[in-house]
């Protein structure tokens, strides 16, 4: 498999390399791949655990008669695009 980097992203697997951490490009490569699967891991986790808690609040506000009745989809349509993301 042959890549292609930018001028900038190859000087900084040549720096890795010449540090002395890695032994060559390939190993600079597999591990930024590595850190970026756990990392994606990690985002997921803390996107679900977010969701739980906005979830947690709105069953709150439901428990306490907060919430409001939605008579037609068009209302619900409205009402998603109220909703800034």
């Amino acid at each position: 498999m042959h890549i292609s980097l930018t001028a900038e992203l190859e000087s900084r697997v040549k720096a890795k390399v010449e540090s002395g951490l890695y032994n060559n490009a390939s190993e600079v490569i597999r591990e930024a791949l590595r850190f970026m699967d756990t990392h994606e891991d990690w985002i997921h986790e803390v996107k679900l655990a977010r969701l739980r808690e906005q979830l947690n609040v709105g069953t709150d506000q439901l428990d306490r008669g907060e919430g409001i009745a939605i008579e037609s989809k068009s209302a619900l349509d409205s009402l998603f695009n109220d909703i800034k993301f």
